[in-house]
């Protein structure tokens, strides 16, 4: 005698929900990954960028306080593609400039696309092709290039000796002759403060926010309305008061920094307050100090993100 087996079968019905559930898991999945396009291509692991050309770049290079600016056009030939180039076509004046600087010195590159198709910058010190490019360099990219009439900054500290070139790191444009040489000397040495001239400044900044508290950050005014984060701009040995008040709804804390991501390391005693013991809305502070070293140097909210968010300005000693 055969026993009754029981025996599980799928429906339809279940079927078609079970599909309902993974094509939800795909749909969500895909959504997710695209919608971090920008960060699986930014910044490859170590192994990828190898395997990918890029190049490392040295230990930092100690600043020499020098900031040399550079102005940068993308040009094209009549035809917008049988000549590309930076500043000026070939047999022009001007045409892709050579740039000569130190180790440890600041190159500040302004570039516009002057011409009509699209492309980005960068640097590097690959002698061909468009990898290798130094983070901090990039104006734009490959899959977000500058359109015509676009412009935008970049930086580049050399920690070496040796030949870099600035590019179009749109593919082929390189070849098409949008490369420049940056030729690099020994270092001159890290800049040296200046002994006290005498000569004193008073500098007021305010803290200012966007309605919502949070999305927009900055000094005296916000983007796009007049006096967003002033450059300031004092001589080496120079006597610097500022005094700083929060008008907006938050806390916040002032301070001159080397960078805009170094809020834990203060400059000079230039403090006012402290992430751990901010100024509340309505308060201010001041803080006397004497300008250090040439160099371009940063004004910041030192709580942290805050600078990241938009309070963060020029501090230029010469």
């Amino acid at each position: 005698m055969i026993e009754n087996e029981t025996v599980y079968r799928t429906t339809p019905a279940r079927t078609g929900y079970m599909m309902a559930i993974m094509l939800g898991i795909c749909i969500v999945g895909g959504a997710i990954f695209f919608g971090m396009w920008d960060y699986w291509i930014s910044s490859p692991p170590p192994v990828v960028a190898l395997m990918a050309g890029v190049q490392e770049t040295g230990a930092p290079a100690v600043a020499t306080g020098k900031t040399i600016t550079i102005d940068l056009n993308f040009v094209e030939s009549e035809d917008g593609f049988s000549q590309l180039a930076f500043n000026a076509l070939p047999g022009e004046e001007g045409h892709n400039p050579t740039i000569n600087a130190n180790v440890g010195d600041k190159i500040v590159f302004n570039v516009e696309n002057a011409g009509k198709g699209f492309h980005a910058f960068g640097v590097t010190s690959a002698e061909e092709g468009f990898s290798g490019i130094v983070p901090g360099s990039e104006v734009g990219k490959a899959t977000s290039p500058l359109r015509s009439g676009d412009t935008g900054s970049s930086e580049f500290v050399p920690s070496e000796e040796g030949t870099y070139y600035y590019i179009c790191t749109v593919p082929g444009h390189r070849e098409f002759g949008m490369v420049g040489e940056i030729i690099v000397g020994e270092s001159a040495g890290p800049a040296k403060a200046a002994p006290p001239t005498g000569v004193s400044h008073d500098f007021s900044v305010n803290f200012v926010e966007s309605e919502d508290g949070f999305s927009q950050l900055a000094f005296n005014a916000l983007p796009d309305e007049e006096g967003h984060n002033p450059d300031f701009v004092v001589n080496s040995g120079d006597e610097v008061t500022f005094t700083a008040t929060n008008i907006g709804k938050g806390f916040h804390a002032f301070g001159i920094a080397a960078s805009p991501d170094d809020f834990n390391k203060v400059l000079w005693g230039s403090e006012i307050a402290a992430a751990t013991a901010p100024l509340r809305p309505g308060e201010s502070g001041m803080s006397t100090f004497t300008a250090g070293a040439p160099g371009t140097y940063y004004y910041i909210c030192t709580v942290p993100g805050h600078a990241s968010l938009g309070m963060q300005g020029s501090f230029i000693v010469e």
